[in-house]
């Protein structure tokens, strides 16, 4: 049943609105594409700028951070080392600790409420200072009034899991709101050198400058699960608590009351034996949504007007296209006409060859009994004692025509085999060397009217991937072929080697040469051209050696033919490490 077809005219139509789909949509993707790209730029771009801004004003800060400690460390290494401070732990007075320590730290610990607490005095003033014992515990001052003040779990805050060696750096949250940076300074004893007790001060903590271009941006130090302004800036809200709580990310996208944030945060006070702080730092993302906004406007009226442009572009292209479109389609309808004619032809072209094939491997069965029983008569009659000697050398000539019949016969149903299909290799390691010499002795068996030289190169051992019987009968077909096509007084050369997993067999004889015309016949069956008129056979022998090398994985080929000189040569796979056994 013929299928159905729609009109030319509703294919191209519908050709038509395909185009125009196909490139809306594929200017949609471009302006998609565009778009999102161009907002990752623009993303990147913003974050960059944040994260210097953030790496400069903390730079300036670490340089700030870094003359003041200096200066608090070399102070404070100068106030450990006052002989009376010393000699209390070393003579184990420490009840006159704090009132000769009072005397010394005067002028560090500052005079007056808020003096310390100034935005524009970041002096060597301290807030409070305590001592720790060996253990690292707070040794409990008599009166904190000159000490400065501290409550009782603040100063329990100061307390160290053992006595450094080093001077600590770490932060002390207040009750009130206020933050203290503290300073421990241990104290060496001047007779073993170890240290015996350490200074723990406490000033006010600061933080960066903004320098004018966030000036919304939000500051603080995060210690202890808690972010904590010291009074510099509003409470940012739980939200960027809870956003820094538990992993504290160098860059991280937050979302907190005000809107979005970009948040980055350092470490203040890396290797201190006090818990680890972090300047953090958290910029809104207002500017950079109003940006994405009119990028995204910018790109959609864009995208727009692209697509206005290729949906003319698309009419007019579609209009064009139009006739060829048709023409292709009909073009289309013929060629399926014609190629149903080829399928049926091809159809019955195979069932025609498939009973040639059956009908040869029957003859060819049938053809054997006949020859068998002719034979054995003619044998029989051969060995009758009143004959004469003509009458025996028609018999022998008689009994030789039915050997070449049979050898006929098997070429025939062996081809037919191979036409079929039904041929079967039992794949193994076969070593043509050994092949090769069994030939040699069978040829040398053979009379030799033309006197011919045989030379021979090959190594011993060299194996193969093939089946040994067809094997040996192609190396019989090109050596047969070598000795009828010779010339008296000829030559015959053998050669085989291995390389890159590749036997080549090459097999060369003087002689006629082959016509230029008649080499690319000489494979054909029952082909054997001028040269072979008077030479015994049917044609057979290099079209079944071919076919057997080709089924073996390999080839025949004629390398050349001319200058009294012709050669073929026969490929084989190389087995392998393991025999190269199994099944083709």
């Amino acid at each position: 049943m013929k299928p159905k077809t729609e009109p030319p005219s509703r294919g191209v139509a519908g050709f038509r609105w395909k185009l125009t789909a196909a490139i809306m949509l594929v200017v949609t993707c471009i302006a998609g594409t565009a778009l999102w790209l161009a907002e990752r730029q623009l993303t990147a771009a913003t974050e960059e700028e944040l994260q210097d801004s953030f790496q400069t004003e903390f730079a300036a800060l670490d340089r700030a951070q870094a003359v003041l400690r200096a200066a608090l460390v070399e102070r404070c290494r100068a106030l450990v080392r006052k002989p009376r401070i010393r000699a209390a732990f070393e003579d184990d007075a420490l009840d006159l600790l704090y009132p000769n320590a009072e005397d010394e730290l005067r002028d560090v610990v500052a005079r007056g409420p808020g003096r310390g607490d100034e935005a524009g005095a970041r002096r060597l003033q301290g807030r409070f200072y305590r001592f720790l014992d060996r253990k690292g515990a707070v040794i409990p001052p008599p009166n904190s009034r000159p000490i400065g003040a501290l409550a009782r779990e603040e100063e329990a805050k100061l307390a160290l899991p053992q006595l450094p060696t080093e001077p600590q750096l770490g932060f002390l949250p207040h009750a009130d709101g206020r933050l203290s940076e503290i300073l421990a300074m241990p104290i060496i004893s001047s007779d073993t050198g170890e240290a015996i007790a350490a200074l723990v001060l406490g000033f006010p903590a600061f933080g960066p400058e903004s320098d004018g271009r966030h000036a919304s941006a939000r500051s603080g130090i995060w210690l202890g699960d808690r972010l904590h302004h010291d009074g510099r800036r509003p409470e940012t809200g739980p939200a960027l608590e809870r956003a820094l709580r538990g992993a504290l990310p160098e860059a991280a996208h937050v979302e907190l009351e005000s809107g979005p944030h970009l948040v980055f945060a350092r470490e203040l006070n890396a290797g201190s034996l006090y818990p680890r702080a972090h300047e953090v730092r958290a910029y809104p993302l207002a500017e950079l949504a109003a940006r994405r906004s009119r990028l995204r406007w910018q790109v959609v009226g864009l995208g727009g007007l692209l697509l206005a442009v290729g949906l003319a572009g698309s009419h007019l292209v579609s209009i064009r296209l139009a006739a060829p479109v048709e023409r292709l389609a009909v073009d289309s309808e013929t060629d399926r006409a014609r190629r149903a004619v080829a399928e049926a032809a091809l159809e019955v072209t195979s069932a025609e060859l498939q009973r040639s094939a059956r009908f040869s491997a029957d003859a060819s069965h049938q053809l054997k009994t006949p020859v068998t029983v002719l034979r054995a008569g003619l044998e029989e009659m051969l060995a009758r004692k009143d004959l004469t000697s003509e009458e025996c050398a028609a018999l022998s000539d008689l009994i030789h025509q039915t050997f070449r019949l049979s050898t006929l016969i098997e070429d025939l149903l062996l081809l037919s085999r191979l036409d079929a299909g039904r041929l079967a290799l039992q794949v193994g390691a076969v070593d043509l060397s050994l092949v090769i010499a069994s030939a040699l002795d069978d040829l040398g068996a053979q009379p030799d009217p033309f006197g011919l030289a045989l030379e021979t190169e090959f190594p011993p051992g060299l194996g193969l991937a093939g089946e040994r019987r067809y094997v040996a009968m192609i190396v019989q077909n090109l050596l047969e072929n070598a000795r009828k096509y010779n010339r008296p007084g000829g030559r015959i050369r053998l050669a085989a080697t291995a390389a890159e997993g590749i036997v080549r067999l090459t097999v060369g004889n003087t002689g006629a040469t082959i016509a230029p015309e008649a080499q690319t016949r000489i494979f054909e069956r029952f082909h054997r051209g001028a040269m072979g008129e008077n030479v015994p056979g049917y044609g057979l022998g290099l079209n079944l050696a071919r076919e057997l090398a080709r089924l073996h994985g390999g080839d025949l080929r004629l390398l050349r033919s001319a200058g009294d000189w012709t050669e073929f040569e026969a490929s084989f796979r190389q087995a392998g490490p393991s025999g190269g056994a199994g099944r083709a």
